[in-house]
């Protein structure tokens, strides 16, 4: 029997095939859970794309979680492929560039504000749109960065995900009445398509291997997904509120 055996997940931000939102929706798989995937706009034929090359062909439901309207037919929109859901993988992050790569202090708040609105804010909205499927309560987890840190070329993005884990700390105060878990992994740098977008990435990753105790593969979404995977799993059922490192043991290191 498979760890996710007979769960039904939603699993937001696949776009390639090295992310870590793919290798999650594998695993989950693998291990015997039911997968939706959410997309939007141009992205949408992507993730139909990368969805054929999971097991078995997942399907793709519109999301985008700015939009009002996609928030509140998100329910409808699940609910045409299963009748409920076990738990939610947030995967989703954006920063206009003109507020990474060293712009902390050029930073304008239109731009901050997108930051901070589709990768903090989303977390609460995608959760209650959510809620109305985790009928039988569930999982929710979500990808970080470590946010305690002030991190090189990060700037906004930084603080957006400094904002992101304080949303999960509430959300889990919030949500745990309704049997619903929310915990997030905060993983080492890896070379998706989102790392790649942050001017000036490298200056983060490149001395992550040689500073973690475990040593660390940029090329790998695989730990990363599998730490996804047990939290969404029946094996954590009194834990929430937690941020899980899996970033080869650098986050206890002084130097």
């Amino acid at each position: 029997m498979g760890l996710l055996e007979g769960k039904k997940l939603l699993i937001t931000g696949v776009l390639t095939d090295s992310s870590i939102a793919f290798h999650t929706a594998r695993l989950a798989q693998e291990e015997g859970a039911e997968v939706v995937l959410t997309s939007f706009g141009r992205q949408f034929k992507l993730t139909e794309t990368f969805a054929r090359r999971l097991p078995r062909e997942a399907p793709v439901v519109q999301l985008d979680v700015t939009d009002d309207a996609d928030l509140a037919n998100l329910a409808d929109a699940v609910r045409q492929h299963v009748d409920s859901i076990d738990g939610v993988v947030h995967s989703i992050g954006f920063a206009p560039q003109s507020v990474m790569g060293g712009n902390f202090l050029k930073g304008e708040w239109a731009d901050v504000a997108t930051a901070l609105e589709v990768s903090a804010f989303s977390l609460k909205s995608l959760s209650v749109a959510a809620l109305p499927l985790m009928t039988n309560g569930g999982a929710i987890v979500g990808l970080t960065f470590d946010g305690q840190f002030a991190w090189p070329v990060y700037d906004w993005m930084g603080v957006a995900k400094a904002a992101f884990e304080s949303t999960a700390r509430y959300l889990a105060r919030d949500l745990g009445p309704h049997g619903v878990r929310i915990n997030l992994v905060s993983a080492g740098p890896i070379r998706t398509t989102a790392a790649k977008s942050i001017p000036g990435f490298s200056q983060m990753e490149d001395g992550w291997p040689n500073r973690a105790p475990l040593g660390w593969d940029q090329t790998t979404a695989e730990p990363a997904a599998r730490g996804v995977a047990a939290l969404l799993s029946d094996w954590f059922p009194a834990t929430t509120g937690e941020i899980v490192h899996v970033d080869g043991g650098v986050h206890i290191m002084g130097v």
